[in-house]
């Protein structure tokens, strides 16, 4: 295996800490009268989206629809290929949107995944990553819920892997390329 497990770069609490405080800004800032529609982008977002949703309020109407988009296969850098393997079965027209995200860095999947939705007409669309890797752009996206901002390493845990490995880790931890 040309990969293995460096330290950990954020603790379980520290993730479930920012979760809570990330609903409580989705709820704050909803609108109680319209449908919210949360699309988890699939694999890597379903932990973060899982515990996200649960600490939404009843109060509000939260729909969940997932995504498979990938632009990785089975290596650390991006081959720049977005592939869509499984589409939304909700309509999202006339529907506030909220794209969640394990992590963002080069902006051209989510990029090209909110120019997608974006031409189905939402009311609003907005976008929730857990991690952000903003030196890594090349291409502008507006983030609008940012779970941690993080340097140019490549990290697995909490829904995130590499070459399908490490996802089931409780904390976020470091790739070290042997």
């Amino acid at each position: 295996m040309p990969y293995k497990l460096g330290e950990v770069l954020i603790p379980r609490e520290k993730i479930a800490e920012r979760v809570k405080a990330l609903a409580g800004e989705i709820s704050r800032n909803a609108e109680r009268d319209k449908p919210l529609v949360i699309v988890g982008i699939l694999t890597g977002a379903a932990f973060f989206l899982t515990d996200l949703v649960r600490e939404l309020p009843e109060d509000l109407d939260v729909r969940v629809d997932f995504m498979s988009v990938a632009s990785y296969g089975d290596g650390t850098k991006t081959s720049g290929v977005v592939r869509i393997f499984h589409d939304l079965k909700t309509n999202i027209e006339g529907k506030n949107v909220i794209v969640v995200e394990d992590i963002v860095d080069s902006g051209l999947t989510l990029s090209h995944l909110l120019g997608l939705l974006k031409g189905r007409n939402p009311s609003s669309l907005k976008v929730c990553v857990l991690l952000d890797k903003k030196e890594r752009r090349k291409t502008e996206v507006k983030v609008d819920y940012c779970g941690f901002s993080i340097e140019d390493k490549f990290v697995v845990g909490y829904g995130l892997d590499c070459a399908g490995m490490w996802r089931h880790l409780k904390d976020i931890k470091y790739v070290i390329e042997d």
